[in-house]
């Protein structure tokens, strides 16, 4: 299996003269707090949530307000250049779709929240295969395997039962 967990960061200002030029095709304008959220994303190979985002704008000395920045991680959506991840955490994570990889996989880890990307051939293969056998057009696909990352099973977490219990107690 051909597996990749890490991507060189990209160059930033291209992506950013993209949203805004998509947000000047909106009629919307292209505001200095707008540029400093897409030069966050499209300057990190993370999936980042808006907090992260927050932390590395306030790092860099720009004190945007969350409101700002997910008005403006909507914009980022609807521009189709910033895919938006729910891993069930209870908080939305973002990545940038222009990367050298723009289809991967994602392992999740419940316990830390960690999440490493990779590319398989054999993914691949079973998506041509599948669609082939079904006549189906393939144009997007998504695959998430969550579990317990290298250092939380080191750190002794356990994971947990998945599956539903009843709460009746049946004899």
């Amino acid at each position: 299996m051909d597996v990749t967990t890490s991507r060189p960061q990209p160059p930033t200002a291209p992506f950013v003269r993209l949203f805004g030029r998509y947000l000047r095709e909106q009629g919307l304008p292209v505001t200095q707090q707008r540029q400093a959220v897409a030069e966050v994303v499209f300057g990190s190979d993370e999936h980042l949530s808006v907090d992260d985002i927050e932390g590395r704008l306030r790092a860099e000395g720009d004190r945007i307000g969350k409101a700002t920045i997910y008005r403006t991680l909507d914009l980022l959506v609807r521009s189709r250049l910033v895919a938006e991840h729910d891993f069930g955490e209870g908080f939305k994570r973002y990545e940038h779709r222009l990367s050298r990889q723009p289809e991967h996989e994602h392992l999740i880890c419940t316990e830390c929240g960690a999440v490493h990307e990779f590319k398989s051939r054999e993914v691949q293969e079973i998506k041509r295969e599948m669609s082939e056998r079904f006549g189906f057009r393939t144009v997007r696909h998504k695959l998430e395997m969550y579990g317990l990352c290298r250092s939380c099973q080191e750190a002794g977490v356990e994971p947990e039962e998945d599956g539903l219990t009843c709460p009746i107690e049946t004899i």
